[in-house]
């Protein structure tokens, strides 16, 4: 690289000292904001391409700056670049760069900008981007917990209110329950795809500029679907940035409950499902110990993804208009957010790939908490014409009943029964039957074996 003549900050015309090492530390954010090198120089390419459209700049700067810009790209791209914390970010070093490839010309690159919108550009391109990323690893994930349904259809457990046992239900109808959360989450992020699809590049500081610039052409050329409406609010908007980490924080939270979830059937007490040697630890004092720490992890994350979020809302909630060194936080929070969240993905789909349920279990633990017991409420009222209120009192008394004699529902006499309501006759004791309480549930959104498969079948094609 060859000795840098235009060596000097940008503002040294102004401001006469240098500045002092602490401020160049604590200013400086190229550490974080290399990562938007090319965001910043395709924003910077289509940037000049319009001026010299709107002939701000001649055919020959125009690319001269092209040149340098893609030479400077293939430079970081190949590790020979090197970054300068004296130049504070991104876009002055690529400025910097710039210099020492095609001379005085590079000054031409910055008119009728400011670091401000060209940050926010820059921003919100990588944003895009990285939201297209986590929504792919979301049909992934989708695509997994389907294919874990689909051959669980028919295993059936208890369904829990409480951690206590509620009433039974299909193993491929709780999976289905995350599949309508991830696919919500998916949503979310396209929500916010559209919420975000404004060009800020042109508004420059604050006010716009007296250029004669277009910007419907930059927003072309960047795929945004229309500039900003007003100079000031571009420079200081970041809910963008809230929207992406608050969308983080959902989807962490939804993987950190079926993390939850499966390290307590992971547990000896439950044994409801066997995790593959691939997705656990040993202990290092206890021989026999195979630990769910990958879903420990999980289950943790969620909290850093919390706490991006709030960091971000406290930054944001004394700040008034337009923009100050406080948003120079915004990028390293995004992302420790994204990085978090893509790894808590890739690391979730491992496991979905590597556990099975232990059936004999879920459907011995199905057996047992009088599960049945709404069963039999709602026989008493569609065979019968009580009230469900009347019906609930008379389940609770066999209840009762079975408690007394140690029996389950299925294991009482009809003769037991009549007992406690003389009208009932055999065909009751069907009530009990897992299957059938299961089957029985044919509402939509129901845990029926038939509205499972149609759900299942109707997210594959959506694929």
């Amino acid at each position: 690289m060859t000795k840098n003549k235009n060596n000097k900050t940008i503002w040294t015309t102004r401001i006469k000292k240098n500045t002092s090492t602490l401020f160049q530390k604590v200013g400086s954010s190229i550490d974080v904001d290399r990562r938007l090198y090319k965001e910043d120089i395709i924003s910077s390419i289509a940037h000049v391409e319009m001026l010299f459209k709107q002939k701000i700049i001649t055919f020959k700067i125009k690319n001269k700056i092209i040149y340098g810009l893609n030479k400077i790209k293939n430079e970081i791209s190949n590790n020979k670049f090197e970054f300068n914390k004296k130049y504070e970010d991104i876009h002055i070093n690529i400025e910097k760069r710039l210099f020492q490839i095609i001379g005085e010309e590079a000054g031409f690159v910055h008119t009728a900008r400011s670091r401000n919108d060209q940050i926010i550009t820059d921003f919100k391109i990588w944003i895009k981007s990285a939201t297209n990323k986590i929504n792919d690893l979301l049909e992934i994930t989708i695509k997994n917990t389907l294919n874990l349904a689909q051959d669980n259809v028919r295993t059936i457990m208890p369904g829990f209110t409480h951690l206590k046992n509620a009433q039974p239900i299909s193993f491929a109808h709780y999976l289905m329950a995350y599949v309508e959360m991830f696919n919500r989450d998916k949503k979310r992020f396209n929500n916010n795809l559209e919420n975000l699809n404004e060009n800020p590049l042109g508004v420059a500081a604050l006010t716009g500029t007296s250029f004669n610039i277009d910007r419907n052409y930059t927003t072309k050329k960047l795929g945004f679907s229309k500039p900003t409406n007003n100079s000031v609010d571009t420079v200081s908007d970041r809910d963008f940035v809230l929207d992406f980490l608050y969308s983080v924080s959902v989807c962490a939270m939804h993987i950190s409950r079926i993390a939850e979830e499966l390290i307590i059937w992971n547990s000896d007490a439950f044994n409801l499902i066997n995790l593959s040697d691939k997705v656990v630890t040993g202990s290092s004092i206890m021989p026999q110990k195979k630990n769910p720490d990958l879903l420990e992890y999980l289950r943790g994350k969620s909290g850093s993804a919390y706490g991006n979020l709030f960091a971000m809302l406290t930054i944001l909630k004394g700040i008034p208009l337009s923009y100050y060194k406080d948003l120079q936080d915004d990028k390293e929070i995004i992302f420790r957010s994204n990085d978090t969240l893509v790894n808590c993905l890739s690391v979730f789909n491992e496991v979905l790939r590597n556990f099975k349920p232990n059936k004999k279990q879920m459907l011995e633990l199905a057996n047992s908490g009088y599960i049945t017991a709404t069963d039999l409420a709602d026989y008493l009222v569609k065979n019968h014409s009580m009230s469900f209120r009347k019906a609930y009192q008379i389940t609770a008394n066999i209840v009762n009943l079975a408690e007394k004699k140690n029996k389950k529902l299925d294991q009482l006499k009809i003769s037991e029964l009549k007992k406690i309501e003389p009208i009932l006759t055999e065909d009751v004791l069907k009530v009990f039957d897992l299957n059938n309480s299961v089957n029985s549930k044919k509402s939509f959104g129901g845990t029926s074996f038939d509205n499972i498969k149609k759900m299942i079948m109707k997210y594959k094609k959506m694929k």
